[in-house]
């Protein structure tokens, strides 16, 4: 018998179900769209990739040679259900033929287990699809060591598929991503901290075919921004590549300090989430987007009950997407672990949560009305003024230059002052000189200081050291910053 080469492998992209239970209209719609993603991300991997669109599944033919990376995007494309591999044979004519060939290339997987055959078949052929089946089946029995045939609870299920001349034997299946694809449910703009929350609800849109773009306020300089980029960088190229979406950063450090100036205590984390909103609602309307995201969870901090949330929204008409909003926090952590953002979200600070004191659980809608008129907002329009958009794609010409802060712990020498940059106003005692000055207030205060000495800036965690010191290195120049570890 003639020998049959492989030529290539094959993907069958079977459709996400809510996909399939759309109007004829929405259907096509979802579809055309998946295909046409599809269509850009393999074109960047191999030219010679070749994709089929039907109506209830795609086919993608790729050279053996680029099966790996085919297949992770494939898994990584939302609007896909079930992703088959196959091999493929041409110029399949007999029974004979396909018997050695599906024992040749499935028989391991058979060994010591019962197993099935289930064949499929299109075209005009001398035999059915059960002849196949049975001709293929007791070709495998008698040929390898095996528990037996069993139709109906069998181990191991042996697919194939006889197209005309071409057979194609399934040798794999994986769940891909689920949800739509993106493109085919409009624009949202996250607003992006790059913790937890705000990475898994981004993720979330994405899967669910929004196409996502990106919205940082920046409160801790360059280094933190950067951290920020990299995680956006991060979700897009692996969840939403197929469309080119923007980041926009906010300086938002003089609308802290503002809120330091006008506002009480208790209403200073309800506010700054005010005033986020209210900016990226400017953005958002001149980017023509009708929704904004967030990665709030009712009751996981004191912005986030009910009455504030519902304070928080009173600034925008626009549409606030909070997918996170009833989950637990571990349900947030493990999807950001499944989905990668783990390592970037555990490194980033929360900078919300460390404005205010004894913050505010059920707030008033009568004094929050008193604290909101006491802001200047002309601080805040000059902060969206001063926004910078890039797309997301751009990112990694922006994350490569940026360092790591020398961290001191023996401060025994006696030569560094100490900066506390925490917000309490207590302060470490060290037997260094030791100094208060909160970190709103670094980038106004420290050129105030005497430069030919070398400081240490300090804080609970590091964290807020680190990317204020990087701030202060990058954006003012000074070469005497280091940061305090005790």
């Amino acid at each position: 018998m003639e020998t049959t080469e492989v030529k290539t492998q094959k993907f069958i992209v079977k459709f996400f179900p809510e996909i399939m239970i759309k109007g004829p209209s929405a259907k096509r719609q979802m579809i055309n769209q998946l295909s046409n993603n599809l269509k850009k991300l393999l074109k960047q991997i191999n030219e010679d990739i070749e994709l089929q669109k039907f109506s209830d599944k795609i086919e993608i033919l790729c050279p053996i040679d680029f099966t790996t990376e085919t297949r992770q995007i494939l898994l990584q494309t939302p609007g896909v259900g079930i992703v088959q591999e196959a091999i493929q044979f041409n110029k399949i004519d007999t029974l004979d033929q396909i018997k050695v060939l599906v024992n040749d290339a499935m028989h391991h997987e058979i060994i010591g287990k019962t197993f099935v055959v289930r064949a499929k078949r299109t075209g005009t052929h001398d035999f059915k699809s059960t002849q196949i089946e049975q001709t293929v089946g007791g070709y495998m029995l008698a040929h390898n060591d095996t528990k037996g045939v069993d139709l109906r609870t069998a181990e191991v299920t042996i697919n194939i598929e006889l197209v005309h001349n071409q057979l194609y034997i399934i040798t794999l299946k994986h769940n891909g991503l689920g949800g739509f694809p993106i493109g085919c449910q409009g624009e949202i703009l996250s607003l992006m901290s790059g913790g937890f929350d705000s990475t898994v609800a981004s993720y979330l849109t994405m899967k669910r075919g929004i196409k996502t773009h990106f919205i940082f306020f920046n409160l801790g300089g360059i280094a933190h921004e950067i951290g920020v980029k990299q995680v956006a960088l991060y979700l897009w190229s692996k969840f939403g590549s197929s469309h080119n979406v923007s980041f926009i950063s906010v300086p938002f450090d003089d609308v802290v300090t503002e809120i330091f100036r006008s506002t009480a205590e208790t209403y200073m984390g309800v506010t700054l989430k005010r005033l986020m909103l209210k900016a990226s609602e400017k953005i958002a309307d001149e980017m023509g987007i009708d929704a904004l995201l967030t990665g709030e969870s009712v009751a996981q901090v004191s912005s986030q009950t009910l009455r504030n949330l519902a304070l928080i929204d009173q600034v925008t008409s626009k549409l606030i997407l909070r997918p996170l909003s009833t989950m637990h926090k571990q349900d947030i952590m493990n999807i950001a672990n499944d989905i990668g953002t783990r390592r970037f979200a555990e490194t980033m600070p929360e900078y919300c949560g460390v404005i205010s004191k004894n913050p505010v659980i059920h707030g008033s809608y009568k004094r929050m009305e008193v604290e909101a008129k006491k802001f200047d907002y002309s601080v805040l329009d000059t902060a969206v003024e001063n926004a910078v958009s890039i797309k997301v794609h751009e990112i990694v010409n922006d994350i490569s230059d940026i360092g790591q802060m020398e961290t001191i712990s023996d401060i025994s020498s006696g030569k560094y002052t100490i900066i506390d940059i925490r917000q309490s106003d207590h302060c470490i005692e060290t037997a260094c000189e030791t100094i208060k000055i909160p970190f709103f207030k670094l980038k106004s205060e420290f050129k105030k200081l005497p430069q030919d000495k070398e400081y240490l800036f300090y804080c609970d965690k590091g964290i807020l050291s680190q990317l204020h010191a990087q701030y202060l290195r990058d954006a003012e120049n000074y070469t005497n910053i280091r940061v305090y570890r005790p």
